[in-house]
C-alpha cells in the first residue's frame, strides 16, 4: 500500500469486456463469470467455496449516480473434490453472485471489472459500453480491457500512472471511493484566517493561490490551472474534516431531519465548490494576462455564458464584428450538460467549453466537433484521450492565445 496511489485502496483489479453469450448468461438463471482462471492471481487458490463481501455497481452517462447493490461474490474450483477424491486433473474455477439489478442491466459489450479492496472485500463494476465513465474507469486504472473472453489483471498499482490526482478523485468518488488527501500543517492557519468556518469560494480559491506563491499564469497557464486546483482540493478536504467533525462530534440528538439537512448540505457545498473554483482559477489567469472578459454576461434569453470575450458591451454592439467574439463556457465536469453551452451566445457561433474532465468518449467528442464546440481541456489531461482525440483538443494555452490575439485586432 502507497500513500496517495491507488494501491492505498485497491489490491488489484480484473477487467474484461463482456460477450453476447456471458451477458445472456448474467440476466439467466446462472449466475457466474465467464473466463474466471485468471482472477486466481487476484483471488488466490480456493480452498472450498471462498464468499466474498461485494457490492455490485453499473454506470452509464445517461444517469448521474450509479446503480448500486451490496452482496457477496463466490470463488470456487468446481474440480476441486474430484481432484482430491477421483485424482481427475482438471481445473474449474467459477465466481458465483446472486442475482442484482446492477448486473441485470449488463449488455454485450459494456465494461466489466473486479476490484478487490483491502479486508477482502470486492467492489464489481460494470460500465456502458462506448460511454465516458467505461473509458474513464479504463484509464483510471490503466488496464485495457482485451477482446480475449478472460480477465486481464493488474495487482501493482503505484507506479506513477497509479498516483492519484484531480481527475482520478473525481472518477473514484463516482464509484463510491472517498479519496481523503489532507494537508494538516495548514489547518491552524486556516482556522485563524476562516475564523473556524467556511469562507466564500472566491476567498478560499485567492488562498490556495497564496500558498503556491511561485507560480504565476505567465509560466505556463495549463501547468497553473491544475497545481491550483489540485491546492484548492486538498485545503478544502482539510478544512471541511475538520469542520465536519466537530459538527458530528456534537451530535444531533435525535433530529433526522437536521442530520439529513446537513448530510445534504455537505454533498451540494462539494458538488457547486469545484465549479465554482474552477471559474475563479480561470478567470485569475484571464486577469494576470490582460485578457479582456465579462463573466457571466447577460446575453440572450436571459443566458449568462461563463465568460465573454472581449466583453458584455462589445457582444451588444451589433458594429462590432462577430468574428471577434468569443465565449468560453466552463464545467468541471461535461456529461450531457455541454450541451447547455450550445444555447448561449448566439452571435458566436463557433464556441469553446473548457472541463477537467478526463478521457471523454469519441462518441461524444465527434458529436461536439459535428455542433462546433471546440472542447479545452488542461494539457496535463490529454493523454487520458485517444491519439485521434488529442489532435483535436484545444489546451488552456492555446485557447488564451486565441482570445489575445483576437483582443489585437
Amino acid at each position: 500500500m502507497k500513500k496517495g496511489y491507488l494501491s492505498q485502496y485497491f489490491d488489484g483489479v480484473a477487467i474484461k469486456v463482456m460477450s453476447a453469450v456471458e451477458a445472456d448468461i448474467l440476466s439467466s438463471n446462472q449466475h457466474e463469470f465467464n473466463g474466471v482462471e485468471s482472477l486466481r492471481t487476484l483471488l488466490g487458490e480456493p480452498d472450498g467455496k471462498v464468499r466474498y463481501k461485494a457490492r455490485f455497481m453499473y454506470l452509464t452517462d445517461a444517469e448521474d449516480d450509479p446503480t448500486v447493490e451490496d452482496g457477496f461474490l463466490t470463488w470456487y474450483d468446481a474440480r476441486q473434490k474430484a481432484r482430491l477424491e477421483r485424482g481427475v486433473q482438471r481445473c474449474e474455477y467459477r465466481l458465483y453472485f446472486p442475482d442484482n439489478s446492477p448486473l441485470r442491466a449488463a449488455s454485450a459489450g459494456d465494461l466489466l471489472l473486479i476490484a478487490k479492496r483491502p479486508g477482502d472485500e470486492l467492489l464489481a463494476i460494470v460500465a456502458e459500453s462506448d460511454t465516458t465513465i467505461s473509458r474513464q474507469v479504463e484509464w483510471l486504472f490503466g488496464a485495457t480491457a482485451a477482446a480475449h473472453p478472460g480477465f486481464s489483471v493488474r495487482e501493482e498499482l503505484d507506479t506513477e500512472q497509479d498516483r492519484i490526482a484531480f481527475a482520478s478523485r473525481v472518477i473514484l468518488e463516482t464509484i463510491g471511493i472517498v479519496v481523503e488527501d489532507t494537508e494538516e500543517t495548514y489547518l491552524d492557519l486556516m482556522l485563524e484566517r476562516f475564523g473556524g468556518a467556511f469562507p466564500t469560494t472566491r476567498i478560499f480559491s485567492e488562498y490556495a493561490r497564496s500558498t503556491l506563491p511561485d507560480l504565476h499564469p505567465a509560466d505556463g497557464q495549463d501547468v497553473a490551472l491544475l497545481t491550483w486546483l489540485e491546492r484548492e482540493e486538498i485545503l478544502f478536504r482539510t478544512l471541511e474534516k475538520h469542520l465536519i467533525g466537530d459538527r458530528l462530534s456534537a451530535g444531533f440528538s435525535g433530529d433526522v431531519d437536521g442530520f439529513l439537512a446537513f448530510s445534504l448540505s455537505v454533498q451540494n457545498r462539494r458538488k457547486s465548490r469545484v465549479g465554482l473554483a474552477l471559474e475563479n482559477h480561470v478567470e485569475f489567469i484571464f486577469s494576470g494576462l490582460d485578457i479582456r472578459y465579462t463573466r457571466s454576461a447577460r446575453t440572450e434569453n436571459k443566458s449568462r455564458p461563463d465568460f465573454l470575450f472581449p466583453g458584455e458591451h462589445e457582444y451588444h454592439d451589433t458594429s462590432f464584428d462577430p468574428v471577434r467574439l468569443t465565449m468560453l463556457g466552463v464545467k468541471s465536469t461535461c456529461k450531457d450538460r455541454w450541451r447547455q453551452v450550445l444555447a448561449e451566445a448566439e452571435r458566436v457561433h463557433n464556441k469553446h467549453l473548457l472541463t477537467l474532465e478526463a478521457a471523454i468518449s469519441k462518441g461524444q467528442t465527434d458529436e461536439m466537433e459535428a455542433k462546433e464546440l471546440q472542447l479545452v481541456v488542461p494539457q496535463g489531461l490529454h493523454s487520458t484521450f485517444s491519439a485521434a482525440q488529442q489532435t483535436w483538443l484545444m489546451n488552456v494555452e492555446h485557447f488564451v492565445a486565441l482570445v489575445a490575439e483576437r483582443q489585437r485586432r
